[in-house]
């Protein structure tokens, strides 16, 4: 799920060298994923009205549903 979340938000950045993601396991199938970019780059991740992000998640959620995971994306500063 990390490569997946890493690989859209470098396509997306001017900046993919700043583009970090980190997973944390929260309670066994929860899966806790954080991206953070650069400063800049912040509204090109979120997109208008939060679309990007949606789509993003939406992304990441039908990967996970197919190996019996529940994955939530953050988008931090």
């Amino acid at each position: 799920m990390v490569g997946l979340v890493e690989t859209i938000a470098k396509s997306l950045v001017s900046d993919p060298d700043a583009v970090t993601v980190t997973e944390t396991s929260s309670e066994g199938k929860n899966i806790v994923i954080q991206l953070k970019v650069a400063q800049d780059d912040m509204s090109k991740v979120i997109g208008r009205q939060g679309r990007i992000a949606k789509a993003l998640r939406t992304v990441v959620k039908a990967a996970a549903v197919r190996k019996g995971l529940n994955v939530v994306v953050e988008i931090v500063s």
